[in-house]
This record gives structure tokens, C-alpha cells and sequence, in this order.
């Protein structure tokens, strides 16, 4: 029989798996959150992203038609926190302004701006040496879409990321970082996504959005 659990409360018990995972539990666990940013073999950061993201589909409600998330430049921020040998937790912010558009829309409102916001928690983990070589990451959080235009409300919703990179050097402070990220958002919408007080301008559903990004960011290492 299948579970009839909804996607944000799978999403709460992955992220309550992730925070087990990550710091452990009992004297273990506290132990390694009392290390947290000064972890033997693993170093700090602070990066700052310039990158392209593209890709993202919804669903016009009342007509069926695609409604396309333009490919635009993106930007982003991480804060890594050392964790153990290897590893760091990560803190990580990305933004892309963009646009909805699709043959559905009135000529009037032919493209619509749209701002979307990632806002997560998750790791990164080195294969070979910290801040040196291949890595993957991810994390897991919240997606913020803000619409501009009249009748159209902001909406929040449960999210996560997961890519791999390359991380290269510079002398003992700084580093350049080479990633690829995919991003999965849970829309679970039947019609009244971004609308406001049943008034919509625009009616959009859908399930899932995902997008991929590529990034180059300069690292601060300490």
C-alpha cells in the first residue's frame, strides 16, 4: 500500500534524516557541533556565485498551455562551515530574475517578472582534499517566487538542490569553484498559484518545477 504522507511532510522527515546524519546523536553528535567551524582536516568558506539558470515549466490552469520559465543569469552566496575531514555544511542563497511567458497570456501581460530565491541548508563534501579538486553538494529548504504584477501574490514552497563541482586553488586563502546544480521545487498547485484573494491575473499549476544552473564563484577560505 503506498503512503499517503505529502510531499512537505516527506521533505521535514529527509530534513530531520539529513540533521541526524550530519551531527550524529548523543556524545558523538555533540561532540562534532562543538568542532563545528574548527574541524581538523576541513576548512571554512564564503562564496560568491555569478551563474546562468535555466530551464521550468508550469501549466496555464484554464487553457493547458505551457507557461516557460525564461533562462536568465543567476547569482548566489554559500557560507561553508567546517564539519569534519572533508566535509562542511553549507549555507547557500541563490537568485534569478526572470520571467513567465506563454501563448496563453492576454497581450497585455504577454511575459510576467518573476523573482525566484533559494533558501537552503545542506553540505558539501570533498572527494580527495578540502577545498582542492571534485565535491558534491546539496541541501534542502524553501523556494520564494515573487510575481510582479497586480493580483499576483508571492508564493513559498519546499525545495532541494544537488550538484558536484570542482574547486581550484588560489595560494592559501582564496579559491575559484566550477559547479553544475539541479534544483527540484514542489509547486502542488491545481489553479490558484499566485493568486490573491481568488482574484487571478494568471492561473498556474503544476507539481514540480525543476531547473539547472551552472556557476563559477570566487571563495574566500579560512
Amino acid at each position: 500500500m503506498k503512503s499517503k504522507a505529502s510531499f512537505p511532510a516527506r521533505l521535514l522527515g529527509a530534513s530531520a534524516l539529513f540533521v541526524l546524519a550530519l551531527f550524529g546523536a548523543g556524545t558523538a553528535g555533540l561532540a562534532r557541533a562543538q568542532t563545528l567551524g574548527a574541524a581538523a582536516g576541513s576548512e571554512n568558506g564564503i562564496t560568491l556565485y555569478g551563474g546562468y539558470r535555466g530551464g521550468g515549466n508550469f501549466t496555464e490552469a484554464t487553457t493547458g498551455q505551457d507557461v516557460r520559465v525564461g533562462s536568465t543569469a543567476s547569482f548566489a552566496f554559500a557560507l561553508d562551515i567546517a564539519l569534519e575531514p572533508l566535509k562542511q555544511v553549507q549555507l547557500f542563497y541563490g537568485r534569478q530574475n526572470t520571467d513567465l511567458s506563454s501563448g496563453a497570456f492576454l497581450v497585455s501581460t504577454s511575459s510576467i517578472p518573476l523573482t525566484i530565491e533559494y533558501f537552503h541548508i545542506g553540505g558539501t563534501a570533498f572527494f580527495d582534499k578540502i577545498s582542492s579538486g571534485g565535491y558534491a553538494v546539496g541541501g534542502i529548504g524553501a523556494t520564494l517566487f515573487t510575481p510582479k504584477g497586480p493580483g499576483l501574490t508571492t508564493e513559498t514552497k519546499p525545495s532541494m538542490n544537488f550538484g558536484f563541482g570542482y574547486m581550484l586553488p588560489l595560494g592559501h586563502g582564496l579559491g575559484v569553484r566550477f559547479e553544475a546544480r539541479g534544483y527540484a521545487t514542489l509547486i502542488d498547485s491545481s489553479g490558484g498559484m499566485f493568486c490573491s484573494n481568488n482574484s487571478c491575473l494568471v492561473s498556474i499549476k503544476g507539481t514540480t518545477l525543476f531547473q539547472g544552473e551552472a556557476l563559477v564563484g570566487l571563495t574566500g577560505r579560512f
